[in-house]
């Protein structure tokens, strides 16, 4: 039974995001009058479905990892197509349904839409929950700086409330570990204020292997620092609808930013290649949040919702982003990419994300203590 608390969250978040992926492609592909044969959640054997007025088959599938939307005339799930025997075999009428007979731009909407649609779904999440539960505002004030410490190296003290972290402000006493641990610089920059004056510090961060808050073995950047809220009093607001989906905007930008610099910093060899976990890790990770309350659920729904928006923007065949660099060259060149050439990079996606997979289950099992 205890397995089920992990499987039967991660259920729902995943069908939840994936759900609202797919149906940012669908939606832009019906406006445009592209016809869709499948909307699938899952792949494999379909489980149950059904038929619209439009003939679109909806289903679950057994295998609950992902999903797509099949457009009509596609020859596979991945959207691919002959354009030229497409052209043949139909008749004008079913020609305008194609989705390859689109102009490039309705196309790059289409594809650019399911990334777009998890952005979304983090902001209405964050806001939500920013209106109906709050966000922190307790500033973060120092209490204690560890003996030999990097902060006492570089004369942080006691009584200092930290600003900002690599020019980053911190809104929250809750930001000091987020931006400390997201940096990927060896050096950060920790502006403070100390009996009403600022001052700026150098701290080089050490790295040691922990347990989070939930139990979990992770690699940890540390500066030897214990904060607390001034007068041990939290500043939790509830924010207006404006303001909310400010903030929301902001964190979902933050962490955009923050997938970004940890991918260029694995192509420089920097990254902590140990944190990257696939689906095995985030089953773990949603059914210990899950137990901790709604709000902590339909947060890191939303963390996983940019994840996977942001990880099918990267320019990767097979992946959404994939298709988006071809019609990148197809721009530049005045003419798609021919058949032969997109099978090749289809072929080198498929490689790159078979590597990814198994890379990841290795963590995964590592995790678990089963590597």
């Amino acid at each position: 039974m205890e397995i089920l608390t992990f499987i039967i969250p991660f259920i729902i978040l995943l069908t939840v995001v994936v759900f609202v992926h797919e149906y940012g492609h669908y939606y832009f592909a019906k406006k445009y009058g592209v016809g869709v044969t499948d909307f699938s959640i899952g792949f494999g054997k379909e489980i149950f479905g059904f038929n619209d007025k439009s003939g679109t088959r909806w289903k679950f599938c057994a295998i609950p990892l992902g999903g797509y939307v099949k457009f009509f005339g596609d020859r596979n799930v991945f959207s691919q197509a002959e354009q030229e025997e497409l052209l043949k075999r139909y008749d004008k009428i079913d020609q305008q349904k194609l989705f390859v007979t689109k102009p490039l731009y309705q196309r790059t909407l289409i594809v650019f839409a399911g990334p777009l649609a998890n952005f979304i779904l983090a902001i209405l999440i964050f806001s939500s929950i920013y209106i109906f539960s709050g966000k922190d505002f307790t500033p973060a004030q120092i209490t204690e700086v560890q003996n030999g410490s990097p902060a006492h190296s570089a004369k942080i003290k006691s009584g200092d409330i930290i600003l900002s972290i690599n020019d980053k402000k911190v809104g929250s006493i809750l930001d000091v570990s987020t931006y400390i641990n997201t940096s990927t610089t060896d050096e950060i920059k920790i502006n403070v204020s100390r009996n009403d004056e600022e001052l700026v510090f150098n701290v080089i961060p050490q790295k040691i292997k922990t347990e989070d808050s939930l139990g979990n073995v992770i690699n940890k950047k540390i500066i030897g620092i214990k904060i607390a809220p001034p007068n041990n009093e939290f500043n939790r607001e509830r924010l207006g609808p404006a303001t909310a989906i400010y903030y929301a905007v902001k964190e979902t930008w933050f962490v955009t930013k923050a997938s970004f610099d940890f991918i260029v910093s694995l192509t420089r060899g920097k990254g902590d290649t140990s944190q990257l976990g696939g689906p095995i890790k985030i089953a773990k990770i949603t059914g210990q949040v899950a137990q901790i309350g709604f709000v902590a659920f339909l947060s890191i729904m939303a963390y996983i919702s940019i994840s996977l928006g942001f990880i099918n923007l990267l320019p990767i065949p097979m992946l959404d982003g994939g298709h988006l660099m071809f019609y990148a060259f197809e721009k530049v060149l005045g003419r798609p990419l021919t058949q032969k050439t997109q099978e090749g990079f289809f072929r080198i996606g498929l490689f790159l994300l078979i590597f990814l997979m198994l890379f990841t289950t290795i963590n995964d099992l590592k995790d678990l203590g089963l590597f």
